[in-house]
C-alpha cells in the first residue's frame, strides 16, 4: 500500500539522488502552478476533468466516480508505463490530496510500483509557501546591484554566480525583465509560480553569509515581491554600476534581440510613447520601423529610462553605498568581486 507523507517529509526525501515528484492534476492546472521540479502525468486531461466535475456538481458523486473509473480504466496501461519508466522513488500529488492522487497511488501499488502521496496536495503546499513568505526571516547580508537600464545587472549576477557567489535572480524567477518590454521573448510567471520559485531559492541561500540581487521595483511584470525583499532592497549595501552609453546600448540589443521581435517592441513602445517629448517619440518610432534599433535604444535611454532612474535613485539615504565605474561586464564582475572580498574579509560561500 502507498504511504502518505507531509511537506516536511517530501523536502527530506527530495534530497535523495533519485526521487521524482509527480503532479497528477490536469495539464492546465500544472501549467498554472505546481511544485518546482515536478513532472506532470495527469490522471485526467482538461476535458475529462471538466466532464467529471460537471457530473459531480449536476448529477451525483456516484455518477462522477463511475465516469472517472471508466476514463481511467481505458488509459491505465499507458498511465502505468509512464510511472514505471521513472527510476527511483516517487511522490504523487493532486489539488488537495484527494481522489486523483489516492487513485494513482493505489493503482501503482497494485502494480508493485511504490509511490508516496503528498498529504494536502498542492493546496497545502501553496498555503505553506504563503505562510513562509509572510513571516520569512532573511538572514544573509544583502548586496543590492543598481545601475541604469542596460547596465547588464542580470548578466552580472549570473557571472558572479558562476564564480561562486550567492545570488538571487528576481527577474529570472518572475520570467520578466521588469520593463514595459520585459516579457517579450520570455514566458512570464504568475504570482503562484514566482512565490514557489522564490521560496526554493531562499531555502538554498539561507546559510549563505550574503546574497546579491538586483534593485527591482516591488512589482516585476505582474508579480509582486514580498515585503521582506523590498525591505532588504532599501537597507542592504548598495552597489552602483556605471557603464558607458555605448556599452549599455549593445547590452540591450544583445538581451532583448529587437530584430526578432520587432512588431512586439513597436507595440510596447506605443504604450509609453505619450510620456516622451513628441519629436523624440516620433524619431524613436521611425528608428524602430526602419530597423535602426541602436539609435532607438539610445534615445529611449536618454529621454525616458535615465531620467526615471535618476529620480528613483534619490530615495536611498543613510545606507552604505559604493559606485563602480567600469567599461564592460568583465570589469564590473572583477570590481564587484574585489569589493566583496575586501568587504567580507575574504568570506564567500
Amino acid at each position: 500500500m502507498f504511504e502518505d507523507i507531509s511537506l516536511e517529509d517530501l523536502r527530506r526525501l527530495k534530497n535523495r539522488k533519485q526521487f521524482t515528484v509527480i503532479d497528477v492534476r490536469s495539464p492546465s492546472e500544472y501549467n498554472d502552478a505546481t511544485l518546482p521540479g515536478s513532472l506532470n502525468i495527469p490522471l485526467f486531461d482538461d476535458q475529462e476533468r471538466a466532464e467529471v466535475g460537471t457530473l459531480y456538481k449536476q448529477t451525483s458523486v456516484q455518477a462522477a466516480k463511475e465516469r472517472g473509473l471508466e476514463i481511467v480504466s481505458a488509459k491505465l496501461p499507458t498511465f502505468i508505463k509512464e510511472f514505471a519508466a521513472i527510476q527511483g522513488d516517487k511522490a504523487v500529488f493532486c489539488w488537495r490530496g484527494g481522489m486523483r492522487s489516492r487513485t494513482t497511488a493505489t493503482v501503482l501499488s497494485l502494480m508493485d510500483i511504490h509511490a508516496y502521496r503528498l498529504t494536502g496536495g498542492y493546496k497545502a503546499y501553496r498555503k505553506w509557501v504563503l505562510d513562509e513568505l509572510e513571516n520569512y526571516d532573511f538572514k544573509p547580508k544583502s548586496y543590492v546591484i543598481h545601475g541604469n537600464t542596460g547596465t547588464g545587472k542580470t548578466n552580472l549576477l549570473h557571472r558572479l554566480k558562476a564564480s561562486g557567489h550567492p545570488i538571487l535572480d528576481l527577474e529570472g524567477l518572475a520570467g520578466h525583465r521588469g520593463s514595459i518590454f520585459g516579457q517579450i521573448g520570455l514566458r512570464p510567471h504568475n504570482q503562484k509560480t514566482f512565490d514557489s520559485l522564490l521560496m526554493e531559492e531562499l531555502m538554498t541561500l539561507e546559510h549563505s553569509p550574503y546574497v546579491l540581487f538586483e534593485a527591482e521595483s516591488k512589482k516585476i511584470g505582474k508579480v509582486v515581491m514580498p515585503q521582506f525583499m523590498a525591505q532588504q532592497k532599501e537597507t542592504g549595501t548598495q552597489i552602483w554600476i556605471e557603464l558607458p552609453m555605448e556599452a549599455r546600448v549593445q547590452q540591450i540589443l544583445d538581451d532583448y534581440r529587437p530584430e526578432q521581435f520587432k512588431e512586439q517592441y513597436i507595440s510596447a513602445f506605443r504604450s509609453i510613447k505619450s510620456r516622451i517629448h513628441i519629436p523624440i517619440a516620433a524619431e524613436i518610432e521611425r528608428n524602430l520601423q526602419s530597423d535602426r534599433f541602436a539609435e532607438a535604444v539610445a534615445l529611449l535611454l536618454e529621454h525616458y529610462y535615465d531620467p526615471k532612474y535618476d529620480h528613483s535613485s534619490n530615495q536611498y539615504e543613510n545606507v552604505e553605498r559604493v559606485t563602480l565605474s567600469v567599461n564592460n561586464l568583465e570589469e564590473a564582475e572583477a570590481a564587484v568581486r574585489s569589493f566583496l572580498s575586501s568587504h567580507n574579509h575574504g568570506v564567500q560561500l
